[in-house]
């Protein structure tokens, strides 16, 4: 009896450190297909619009780049380049590798994913300037003698609007809108009447306009011992950040977004190093207009509601 009963709880036991394993296995497994093969990415910001609008998921490609080098126009996942990496050797690798970022006593124990565009590469020259008051930009590549104005017809075609809403994850944010259509009409967001208020109150309350155009010049705070490429005058410690001169070193490439009015890219914190491009994005799997980071949330606070937030038309395309 008492033979029996042992060789019970140690086939428990063995069934235990079997099932341990299994899920520490799939874990490994899970780890290594994320940081090496594909990643899932959500969209935050409207930086992309309107490749990409907030509230949409892509699937990242991260084993080319591995061996291939991003080339100007592909669309990359990168480590935030204004992240304070550690000097700890293990928290450097987790913030490297691993990357959940995650407020704990304080540290925060990894950088955010960013989307952008490449506009140049390795060798690169290139210079932003202003025609007739429209924001242009100029490269030479390797080996040329001459720039040539660069050809950008992913950038966003439509005004930008300033919103507040009190019930986002990013309150005030401008977004994308067609101002030949009603509100309740609109191609890319449900905007409000209330919120678009409530958004122009707080632009004019830090100076900014309710409505920006594209291809005008974005005018923001800067610091040209910090900004060296910015090229444009300084009047009370602002600046045109689209106008610019660079020449990339061998391991530096120039991101950008492709809605240039509400962007925080290289223009502000200059060229990126190769090593913190992770991914070319290459699918969008799924699209809802909220900035939840998981669309659950959003179903359970608004279940009739939400199946009108799914962007259907913007669902399972390729994307460049």
């Amino acid at each position: 009896m008492e033979s029996q009963l042992n060789r019970s709880l140690h086939t428990k036991k063995q069934s235990f450190w079997e099932q341990v394993r299994s899920i520490l296995g799939i874990i490994l497994i899970a780890f290594l297909i994320r940081t090496f093969f594909y990643g899932l990415y959500q969209v935050p910001t409207p930086s992309m619009e309107n490749t990409m609008l907030v509230g949409e998921r892509f699937l990242a490609d991260k084993f080319s780049v591995l061996f291939k080098d991003p080339v100007s126009g592909d669309i990359v996942t990168l480590n935030e380049p204004v992240f304070k990496y550690s000097t700890n050797k293990f928290k450097n690798v987790w913030q490297r590798y691993v990357g959940v970022s995650v407020g704990l006593n304080g540290f925060d124990w990894g950088p955010s994913n960013w989307t952008k565009r490449v506009i140049g590469v390795p060798g690169d020259e290139l210079k932003g300037v202003l025609e007739n008051g429209k924001t242009v930009v100029y490269i030479k590549k390797a080996g040329e003698s001459e720039f040539a104005k660069l050809d950008e017809p992913y950038l966003n075609q439509y005004p930008v609007v300033a919103t507040y809403d009190s019930n986002r994850v990013h309150q005030f944010t401008y977004r994308s809108y067609d101002p030949n259509r009603p509100l309740d009409q609109q191609p890319f967001y449900q905007l409000t009447k209330t919120e678009i208020g409530m958004g122009k109150i707080i632009a004019a309350r830090h100076g900014d306009k309710a409505i920006r155009y594209t291809g005008e010049p974005y005018r923001t705070v800067v610091n040209k011992q910090e900004q060296p490429w910015l090229t444009g005058e300084v009047e009370n410690g602002m600046a045109i950040v689209d106008e610019f001169y660079i020449k990339l070193g061998h391991d530096e490439f120039w991101l950008m977004g492709d809605n240039r009015q509400a962007s925080y890219d290289s223009r502000c914190w200059g060229p990126v190093k190769k090593q913190l491009i992770h991914g070319k994005i290459k699918f969008r799997i799924w699209s809802l207009d909220s900035d939840q980071s998981w669309w659950i949330f959003e179903l359970i606070k608004h279940p009739i509601n939400f199946w009108y937030k799914v962007r259907w038309s913007r669902c399972l395309q390729s994307v460049k």
